[in-house]
């Protein structure tokens, strides 16, 4: 074969390659409801697709491999321009007062809206518990109904005002996958069609990570994803922006009770804290170096900040004289020691003790079964908020090539902690025993897929989560937290296993987000 020949070979191969790629960017960018990229990426593939090679010698311009390749690239490269990649307000002054909505703290969170649920899992202290605001309360006659939507890679719901319900999504698909930077919507949805009411432009974000949304005591709402931070009003209107320090995935806030921002970025390296003013979006002190690396969300009380490190977990304290989050030296606590275990996710936060799950390396894609990256076993970790040396580390499965991705749930009012190991597909109860510091299984669950952040409604005992099987997708599962009987099911239809943030809803019902859909469960008497 000549020279030509086998050129010509390389080059249908290299552009078969292409077509590959650009088709499998058109689902990514699909998952993301990115109109423009799909266009973009649909006339890449016509530049490079084989298959038109005969159409393509008609032209005596197009005919030449190299023209064709650099309009491909062109189709890519301009999805990198700065209107496609999300709007910031940047630099735009935000005063006191300017967005109108006054103060209406919540009586128990301070920096938060008063409202059931202004942040993700109810609040920093991550009890995943609606603040007044009643249970589903199924009875025997019930009926347990479902109002599905398709999303585009959703992310949580929150709730402001009765009737509104806010949701975020995240275009993270274009991130992981075509390394284009990531951005964000915030919509007003209806509370039961679960339709758009109003929704923000595109937010900037950069790189991509589950970022998260808080809802503040002035009223607005706060979104920190990928490596920024903006303000919004309740119309969704875009007021201020600030970008964050370091180039990575920060995900999400919480709000202390003096009305500051934290946040953290996501790192195995280097993590920092960063505190802004919620008026100016301005930092409040210096970035602060953390104790260590972490990659789990932070958790808070009062003014007090909560963090998983990559081996230890401790805790910062607020501190009014020098106006920044200090570490608190005497109260850390390495549950990896000589383990060999990863790191471990959110922490739980009740009145006496932080509870978190660990081993938390992972490598989800579609689903957390057998996902594992480290052969260790999963266990749930406790630690006294008095004393870090009061602590229990122990198995949950007992299986090997354990895994999870969020918290565990500790309910305050019956002293039921309830862990699981994701990969192995098990969930267990436990009753605690404040005084003796005994932990007893109550019961226990087998091939129950449950992962995401789950609901408890402490006034009927009811916990809302998940339980996925491949090929069926979620199901979302009302247990009895006492007993684990079963009180209502609804299968979801989806594809992603749930691994992100579930909402009450204003109605006896509740919001269940995975990546590509969001439903409404909700419950119907059938008594006349």
């Amino acid at each position: 074969m000549d020279k030509k020949g086998r050129s010509g070979k390389w080059i249908i191969g290299l552009f078969w390659v292409l077509s590959v790629g650009f088709a499998a960017g058109i689902v990514a960018l699909f998952m993301d409801k990115d109109t423009t990229g799909m266009i973009l990426f649909a006339a890449g593939l016509i530049s490079v697709c084989p298959l038109l090679n005969r159409f393509y010698e008609k032209n005596n311009v197009l005919k030449k491999p190299i023209v064709r390749l650099a309009l491909a690239m062109c189709c890519y490269g301009v999805l990198f321009l700065p209107a496609l990649n999300g709007n910031s307000a940047e630099g735009e002054a935000n005063q006191p007062g300017v967005s109108g909505h006054g103060i209406k703290a919540h009586p128990r969170i301070l920096g938060y809206y008063n409202s059931p649920w202004p942040g993700e899992d109810g609040g920093p202290e991550r009890l995943q518990v609606p603040y007044n605001l009643g249970g589903l309360d199924i009875k025997e006659d019930d009926e347990v109904l479902v109002t599905r939507r398709f999303t585009h890679l959703a992310n949580m719901m929150l709730l402001r005002d009765p009737g509104e319900v806010y949701l975020l999504t995240t275009a993270l698909a274009r991130n992981r996958y075509l390394k284009l930077p990531a951005y964000s919507h915030v919509e007003l949805v209806d509370p039961q069609t679960l339709k758009t009411i109003r929704r923000s432009v595109r937010l900037k974000a950069g790189p991509g990570w589950p970022g998260g949304f808080a809802i503040h005591r002035n009223g607005d709402i706060y979104v920190v994803f990928g490596r920024w931070c903006h303000r919004l009003d309740k119309d969704c209107n875009l007021l201020a922006s600030y970008r964050l320090p370091y180039n990575r995935s920060y995900n999400s806030l919480i709000i202390l009770d003096n009305g500051y921002l934290a946040m953290k970025e996501m790192s195995e390296t280097a993590s920092h804290l960063t505190v802004l003013d919620p008026e100016t979006l301005r930092p409040v002190c210096d970035h602060i170096d953390l104790y260590e690396p972490s990659i789990a969300r932070i958790s808070g009380t009062g003014n007090t900040i909560y963090i998983v490190g990559t081996r230890s977990i401790f805790r910062y304290n607020w501190s009014e004289k020098v106006n920044r989050p200090v570490l608190d030296k005497d109260w850390i606590f390495d549950y990896v020691q000589n383990s060999g275990r990863s790191f471990g996710w959110d922490p739980v936060i009740e009145k006496n003790n932080a509870w978190f799950l660990d081993n938390g390396d992972h490598g989800y894609q579609i689903a957390m079964l057998g996902v594992a990256r480290n052969p260790a076993q999963t266990h749930f970790v406790r630690v006294s908020l008095k004393d870090a040396a009061d602590t229990t580390v122990q198995a949950v499965s007992g299986l090997p090539e354990g895994t999870i991705t969020n918290p565990p749930i500790f309910c305050e009012n019956k002293n039921i902690f309830v862990a699981y190991d994701s990969a192995n597909s098990v969930v267990k109860a436990y009753k605690y025993n404040p005084e003796s510091r005994e932990i007893s299984m109550i019961w226990e669950k087998e091939k129950f897929g449950a992962s995401n952040h789950m609901i408890y409604f402490p006034d009927t005992g009811e916990l809302c989560t998940n339980d996925y099987k491949y090929g069926k997708g979620d199901a979302s599962v009302i247990l009895d937290v006492e007993t684990g009987e079963e009180k209502g099911r609804t299968e979801m239809n989806n594809i992603f296993q749930g691994v992100i943030f579930s909402c009450p809803g204003w109605d006896r019902d509740y919001y269940y987000v995975t990546f590509d859909r969001i439903a409404r469960v909700y419950v119907r008497s059938m008594q006349r």
